[in-house]
């Protein structure tokens, strides 16, 4: 997808909530203001305590927010587009709802997804359904099913699959790279997959 229309920039601008289709499941997209991320977890019933995680369209762009070193970057490069989320330092402490002083970011695969972090900035990366209820695989019909209006809503089916698989990035100074990678959940990509990429990159 090319332009995204300026309706849907407009309720972004205005701390609204977007759906939009991802190479998983449709998402919700917020800007991370604190009336964005208010609104966003009282439409999940999502407690406060559970961080939803940032959608980019690069690393590159998530360098406004967090710290993102040479590493980070080698092991994105390292398996395929979009599996791997990884948490990483804030400059500075960001709303808690986003992890705080740690932050998940996740590159976006899908080219919807891709056009819209591009065109407003870092937006949320959360399913775009009630906190523990099944999710829709179709972005327009999901975010029908939340209440969200038609201007409100980028169309697009999303194939469903595992989740992105969740990594820890923090400075080691015991490590050959000096950083350390914990797995917080395995997805799409295995344990045993990240393992073998550090002992062949340390």
């Amino acid at each position: 997808m090319g332009l995204i229309p300026d309706e849907i920039q407009a309720v972004l601008h205005s701390n609204g909530i977007v759906a939009y289709p991802t190479s998983t499941l449709p998402g919700l997209a917020t800007l991370p203001t604190t009336e964005a991320l208010d609104a966003l977890f009282a439409l999940k019933q999502r407690q406060a305590n559970q961080p939803v995680s940032l959608g980019v369209a690069s690393l590159q762009q998530a360098e406004l927010l967090v710290a993102v070193p040479d590493f980070a970057h080698r092991l994105l490069a390292g398996f395929e587009r979009g599996s791997l989320t990884l948490i990483l330092d804030a400059h500075s402490p960001l709303d808690t709802r986003l992890g705080g002083q740690r932050v998940a970011v996740r590159v976006f695969s899908h080219p919807t997804a891709i056009a819209l972090a591009k065109t407003v900035g870092p937006i949320t990366a959360t399913s775009a359904n009630i906190a523990g209820t099944p999710p829709l695989m179709d972005a327009e019909r999901a975010g029908l099913e939340l209440g969200l209006p038609s201007k409100s809503i980028l169309s697009g089916n999303c194939p469903g699959g595992e989740g992105s698989t969740l990594l820890s990035i923090e400075q080691s100074d015991g490590s050959p790279s000096g950083f350390s990678v914990s797995i917080m959940r395995e997805g799409v990509i295995p344990q045993s997959d990240v393992t073998s990429w550090m002992l062949k990159n340390h």
